[in-house]
C-alpha cells in the first residue's frame, strides 16, 4: 500500500502522545497514513513488549490507521548504523510516502534523538539508486521523500509547524489511553515513571493549549524542521 504519510516511533506510544491527533486529523481528509514502530518497547518500565503490541494494535483500531509495523529493533541499543538505516531504507520503498513524521530531533529519553537522526540518514538514502535493497527477493526503486517533520516530545522545542488538532482532540486522547498500562492507574503496583503520574494526562493537555494558543486553536500538535519549508504561495501559510 502506498501511504502519503508514514510516521515512525522509537517505541509504540511515542507517535500517539505526540502526532496521532495529526494523523488522524489527515485521515480525515482522505490521506492515507501509516506507523512503523522500531521496537516493542521491551526495556519499559510497566508492562511488557506482549503488553505493548496489544496496546498498540488497540489504538491503531481506535485511530483507523491503515498499515502498522514493528521492526523489532532492539530497545535502548539500536544503533545509527548501515543495519539499521536499510531497514529503514526498505520500508521507505515499500510504502513511498510523501512526508515522513518521527522523533523529536532532541529529547530525555535517548533513543528519540538516535532514532530522528537514523530516520533522516534512511531518507537520504532510499533517495539513492545505488542504494540498494529487496523486498520479498525483488529489488526496490529508490524513492524520496518530499518533507520530514519531527514531532515534539516532553522536552519542549520551538515548533516550527503547528497543526490545529481541536476538532479530533478526544480522539487523539482514546488513542493515547489505549497504552493504558503505562499511564496512571491508582490500582496498579508497577513502579512509578515519569509517564505514569497522575499529572502526566494534564500537562499532555496543556502542552497542546500552549501550542493551539500560538494558532489561535483550542488544541494543537507542533513539528520542527530540520530542513525549511517552502511555499510557491503565501496564501498557503494562511
Amino acid at each position: 500500500m502506498k501511504l502519503d504519510i508514514l510516521a515512525f516511533g522509537a517505541h509504540p506510544d511515542d507517535v500517539e502522545l505526540s502526532a496521532s491527533g495529526t494523523l488522524i486529523k489527515q485521515m480525515e481528509m482522505g490521506y492515507k497514513c501509516g506507523i512503523v514502530d522500531l521496537t516493542r518497547g521491551e526495556l519499559g518500565t510497566r508492562g511488557s513488549a506482549e503488553i505493548r503490541d496489544k496496546e498498540a494494535a488497540r489504538s491503531s483500531e481506535i485511530m483507523g490507521i491503515h498499515i502498522r509495523e514493528n521492526l523489532k529493533m532492539e530497545d535502548g541499543f539500536f544503533q545509527n548504523d548501515k543495519p539499521h538505516q536499510l531497514k529503514i531504507v526498505s520500508v521507505i520503498r515499500k510504502y513511498q510516502p510523501q512526508i515522513i513524521l518521527c522523533n523529536a530531533i532532541n529529547d530525555r529519553h535517548p533513543d528519540h534523538a538516535r532514532a530522528a537522526a537514523l530516520i533522516l540518514n534512511a531518507v537520504f538514502l532510499a533517495g539513492l539508486a545505488k542504494v540498494k535493497t529487496e523486498q520479498e527477493g525483488v529489488e526496490q526503486e529508490r524513492w524520496k521523500v518530499k518533507a520530514v517533520y519531527h514531532y515534539i516530545q516532553d522536552k519542549y522545542i520551538k515548533p516550527d509547524i503547528i497543526i490545529d488538532i481541536s476538532s479530533c482532540w478526544n480522539k487523539k486522547m482514546e488513542t493515547i489511553k489505549a497504552f493504558s498500562s503505562q499511564f496512571y492507574n491508582p490500582e496498579s503496583n508497577e513502579p512509578d515513571t515519569a509517564i505514569s503520574g497522575k499529572d502526566f494526562m494534564e500537562f499532555l493537555s496543556a502542552r497542546a493549549i500552549e501550542m493551539g494558543r500560538n494558532i489561535g486553536a483550542n488544541y494543537a500538535e507542533a513539528f520542527s524542521v530540520t530542513r525549511t519549508p517552502g511555499v510557491k504561495n503565501l496564501f498557503d501559510l494562511t
